[in-house]
């Protein structure tokens, strides 16, 4: 039996925001509380994918040609690039496997981080007898690099702001590697201690810039999406 067996997304009321548009190429708001893509389980059909594809959208018709080159985890709001064409998934998909992409996150973790900047590096493989969780494994984990920068230190109870930069793009990355130095991030129902999952009503971690070349016109593109918390 895995860690969640037969998880159902509860419903998300929270509409995506388109933030940018042609013909090749979206740029989204992803809510927090919502699938990337739809689960094997047919009470977890709503998804973003879902929405774009039969436009379930406010103020904007379907894109039924529509494939996501990444996702967001479940509880993880913010910027997204979907393609709208064949060609254009093959050319931002080369660009993440190249990693070419620049992504900042936006999270809130429990405690203080003893330094204002630096680097997490932990391996991270497949928990396989614990599906979906990851861990750190120096054996058969990927390696994975994790630069942050502490913005605010808050009291009361006692967090700290923090940009990641991920420079990898492993499943669960910032969560496992918050964890793994002791100040996870608050809100996170799989990587946590006692006090951090209670902490938050939502997952504290939010995509808020995504940099990459347009797969047609090769210019430089910077989208963000500002933090909500």
């Amino acid at each position: 039996m895995t860690i969640i067996d037969d998880f159902i997304a509860p419903p998300c009321y929270d509409e995506i925001r388109i933030l940018y548009q042609d013909e090749d190429i979206l740029l989204i708001d992803k809510p927090s509380g919502l699938l990337s893509l739809s689960g094997k389980n047919p009470l977890n059909k709503d998804s973003v994918h879902y929405r774009l594809v039969q436009g379930r959208l406010e103020n904007s018709g379907a894109f039924p040609t529509a494939t996501l080159v990444h996702r967001l985890d479940f509880g993880t709001s913010g910027i997204m690039v979907v393609a709208l064409n064949k060609q254009v998934n093959g050319l931002l998909g080369k660009q993440f496997q190249d990693r070419t992409v620049n992504k900042s996150y936006i999270a809130i973790l429990e405690g203080q981080l003893e330094n204002d900047q630096g680097s997490i590096e932990f391996p991270i493989a497949k928990d396989k007898p614990n599906f979906p969780l990851q861990k750190i494994c120096e054996d058969t984990g990927k390696a994975a690099r994790s630069e942050y920068h502490v913005l605010e230190r808050l009291q009361h109870p006692s967090r700290c702001r923090v940009r990641f930069n991920p420079e990898t793009g492993r499943t669960h990355q910032l969560r496992i590697h918050s964890l793994k130095i002791g100040h996870p991030i608050l809100g996170c129902d799989l990587y946590k201690n006692e006090s951090s999952e209670q902490m938050a009503e939502r997952l504290l971690l939010h995509a808020s810039e995504l940099q990459f070349d347009h797969p047609i016109s090769g210019e430089r593109i910077l989208g963000y999406s500002p933090c909500p918390f």
